[in-house]
């Protein structure tokens, strides 16, 4: 049994996510915690909404509501989202806890008792119009790198550029359009990120098992002078910064967040006098860190982060593994809250039940490029894979053995060569997916997992028991009984995709598994036992999309 640390990237608190964000890294992230728990890995899977910044002290007067009032609600919000969509976490915490306010304090005492804080003086912008200092984020210009018009004072999402809101050519108010920008003096608080640039690079030169482009990207920061980062900011919302003169300043997102994931397991393990946060962070050799994360998170989470944890020259857990996604576009296009453009997950199961989404985001991840959501290709692929293939798969041979076996999986009959070619080939397809979850894999491992139901049915079609039955009761029984057992073979498997219909095929089986168990070992004996269980009828496990539901979540959901 190995321990396992899984952290998906802390969705921001302002808002409801849509699917490209489930898919950026809260969903791979939960599928592989499910994956890791079927086969008995000692598994911790954290997250937290990310409550700090600007936008949340915006979101606040809009709603009219004070800050703390307002995470509060959305917080429960996106929990229950979360909750519906099945993603199992063991903790969903939050950054504006005390532990990570206590825990951020911490961190800076130690950057700062190494000698990597500076104080300096920042020139940043005001807006007289908005009467106030504009965080990097509602800067708005055009980016110096690429000319890309729609840059912010923090990041350039066209080019990647990680940008100092003067840099930008014409910068104007993301509030109030204001134009009229100045320029004024700021005392503020600097991590030398510039010498750790050698303990990074080895760090990360230690590390295996990362996206070609997440270690590109990591070492593109290291090789072109990395620049120390400014980590407080001029807001009222916050972790407040614990130095003299600092007292009316707090500590930027960015640099808190990350650290929010340590403080949700402090959360977590004081729910429990058995559990012990330390075990996961502190001196954890045993342990296995890995975080799932969009690319536009990559530099924070593989040198900024890092650069906290060993610039404070403490035993923490570092990242072994960091799996990036890139972007999910929506037909063709962004997706857009303003323009009510694209899906956004509240909406999403509003429409239709969690696993078909979680499906087909899976099954199409945009793991090595860009991915782009149409309608017409999820409404396609939903009912091919999860109707015709799936649930045609459980719902014609649970039917059957009701029609021709009073409802039970049938004793008698010695399994043929059909059936030992059954269990050799199924073995090898099992094998080959367990390692592509293994290996983060996840549109390889939805590929597998439908090759699977592929050949349960192939099987079925070729043996045809209907048929059998007429001439061959016993042969009949084997067969059904084959095919029974290769249906809870198939729910178990794609359990950790789509957790709500496996779980309803293998209730049917009388079986209420927490986790149902990855199958190990020689499969023949799977195939052939159980003689005797009882089923209850399944019915339509999926029902198809329509043509005029899919007409309608176009409509809905601005495709048209």
């Amino acid at each position: 049994m190995s321990k396992i640390l899984i952290t998906s990237a802390l969705p921001y608190v302002n808002g409801v996510k849509h699917l490209g964000n489930l898919i950026g890294s809260l969903l791979p992230a939960d599928v592989h915690t499910r994956f890791r728990r079927q086969i008995g890995d000692d598994v911790l899977f954290i997250c937290a909404t990310d409550e700090h910044g600007t936008p949340a002290e915006l979101g606040a007067i809009k709603a009219g509501q004070d800050v703390r009032t307002f995470c509060d609600t959305q917080h429960a919000i996106q929990a229950d989202i979360y909750r519906r969509f099945g993603l199992s976490f063991d903790h969903f915490g939050r950054t504006s806890s005390p532990h990570n306010h206590a825990l951020t304090q911490h961190f800076y005492r130690r950057l700062d008792e190494a000698g990597l804080i500076e104080a300096r003086e920042l020139q940043q912008v005001w807006s007289p119009v908005d009467r106030r200092f504009l965080p990097d984020r509602y800067v708005l210009g055009t980016c110096p790198h690429c000319g890309d018009p729609s840059a912010r004072g923090d990041q350039c999402d066209h080019c990647g550029a990680v940008l100092d809101p003067p840099e930008l050519i014409a910068p104007r108010s993301a509030l109030s359009g204001d134009r009229a920008l100045e320029i004024r003096d700021s005392h503020h608080l600097f991590l030398r990120q510039s010498e750790l640039v050698a303990k990074l690079g080895a760090w990360i030169d230690s590390r295996s098992g990362w996206p070609p482009f997440v270690t590109s990207t990591a070492k593109s920061w290291l090789t072109a002078d990395l620049r120390d980062r400014c980590i407080t900011r001029d807001l009222a919302w916050g972790i407040r910064v614990p130095r003299d003169g600092f007292e009316a300043k707090v500590f930027y997102v960015w640099f808190d967040a990350p650290i929010g994931y340590i403080a949700a397991t402090q959360e977590w393990a004081a729910a429990a006098p058995e559990r012990d946060w330390r075990q996961w962070w502190w001196q954890a050799d045993d342990v296995s860190y890995i975080q799932f994360l969009g690319k536009d998170n990559i530099p924070f989470h593989t040198v900024s982060f890092p650069a906290t944890l060993l610039g404070s020259g403490e035993p923490w857990t570092t990242a072994d593994v960091i799996k990036g996604f890139h972007w999910l576009s929506y037909e063709g296009g962004k997706f857009s809250t303003s323009r009510n453009r694209g899906i956004f997950t509240d909406q999403a199961l509003e429409e239709l039940p969690a696993d078909l989404w979680r499906w087909w985001l899976i099954a199409n991840a945009p793991e090595s490029a860009d991915t782009d959501f149409s309608v017409a290709k999820f409404t396609a692929d939903v009912n091919k894979d999860l109707a015709d293939i799936f649930g045609n798969l459980a719902n014609r041979i649970i039917s059957f053995a009701h029609h021709a076996f009073d409802g039970r999986i049938p004793d008698g009959g010695t399994p043929d060569h059909a059936e030992r070619q059954l269990a050799d080939d199924l073995e090898q397809r099992i094998a080959a997916l367990h390692r592509h979850h293994t290996a983060l894999e996840f549109r390889a491992a939805a590929a597998a997992t439908r090759a699977i139901w592929d050949t349960a049915n192939a099987y079925l079609q070729h043996a045809a028991p209907w048929i059998a039955i007429k001439s061959d009761s016993v042969r009949a029984a084997v067969v059904t009984r084959t095919g029974l057992n290769l249906v809870t073979i198939c729910a178990t498997l794609a359990w950790s995709v789509i957790p709500h219909l496996s779980e309803r095929v293998l209730r049917a089986f009388g079986r209420d598994d927490n986790i149902p168990r990855w199958p190990n070992g020689p499969l023949a004996p799977l195939l052939d036992g159980n003689g005797g269980t009882p089923i209850a009828p399944l019915g339509a496990l999926v029902e198809k999309i329509t043509p005029e539901r899919a007409d309608h979540l176009a409509r809905r959901f601005g495709a048209h």
